[in-house]
């Protein structure tokens, strides 16, 4: 399995000591088709929330809880954190990659994710309704795929440092409840989205891809409700959506990166739109 991973195409945090396993066990909790990493607040208890972070294209699950100011920042709230690593397998990658996009081949990556929450569940007494869906880079492209294809699967998702590819979804099923944060700065992911791979794949535009989100939850509007600050991040909250949804924008002045402040951010949100907290 992977331990590191550099900072362009992998979970670009301040990285620490690598962490977790199968919650007390230090090997990853293996499936039929994958694995994945679990850590436990230290609070344990039964009925607990989570958050499935998904890595970064050439990652793992053991690099994401190689990140103890992300995971700290979850566990801290008494929430479970669950990180699945991707297939090796897909179009003859050389590290763990996401099939995200529709009509790729390989392992069915949303129905191994939402067998992985599944999983978790039933081994280490997780809340299945209370699970937040987020990812970086391709972890991200993944969660939204996911959530646009089979919104009910999570409770909520955040997206960060990733959108669509082109050509974009047309539609999007929802109500849904979408959190993304992106970088103002990046350069792997840019606002505008990049072409790829000599032209054979295309970043979409971020902007566009929020315009996909607006029309799945039936917003009223294109411009936000409000706008707001939270520590390094300028914030943008639309309105006027269905019952069921929700949607914002996080940006912040860096790059290619889920900065420090974002977990805190998200579980904000979260348990604010959310029922149940």
């Amino acid at each position: 399995m992977i331990r590191f991973l550099t900072a362009t195409i992998g979970l670009a945090l301040g990285a620490g000591p690598a962490m977790a396993g199968c919650g007390p066990d230090p090997e990853p909790c293996v499936m039929p088709d994958g694995e994945y990493e679990l850590v436990l607040p230290t609070s344990g208890g039964n009925d607990l929330p989570a958050v499935m972070f998904l890595h970064g294209a050439g990652g793992s699950g053991r690099t994401v809880m190689g990140n103890q100011q992300l995971i700290n920042s979850l566990v801290s709230r008494g929430y479970a954190v669950v990180a699945p690593t991707a297939s090796r397998q897909f179009r003859n990658s050389r590290g763990y990659v996401w099939n995200f996009y529709p009509g790729w081949e390989g392992r069915d990556a949303a129905r191994f994710i939402r067998d992985v929450a599944d999983d978790a569940t039933e081994r280490f007494a997780l809340n299945r309704d209370r699970i937040v869906l987020a990812g970086f880079s391709a972890g991200a492209f993944m969660v939204n795929y996911l959530a646009c294809d089979q919104p009910e699967s999570f409770a909520a998702y955040a997206p960060a440092s990733g959108g669509f590819w082109r050509p974009m979804p047309e539609t999007c099923k929802g109500p849904v409840k979408v959190f993304q944060t992106h970088g103002w700065a990046d350069k792997t992911v840019p606002l505008e989205g990049r072409i790829l791979g000599n032209g054979r794949f295309e970043q979409g535009d971020i902007f566009a891809g929020l315009e996909i989100w607006r029309a799945a939850n039936g917003c009223v509007g294109q411009d936000p409700e409000s706008t707001s600050e939270t520590g390094i991040f300028w914030r943008r909250k639309w309105g006027g959506c269905a019952p069921g949804s929700a949607l914002e924008m996080a940006m912040f002045q860096g790059g290619h990166t889920v900065p420090k402040g974002w977990g805190a951010m998200v579980l904000d949100w979260f348990e604010a739109e959310v029922p149940g907290y």
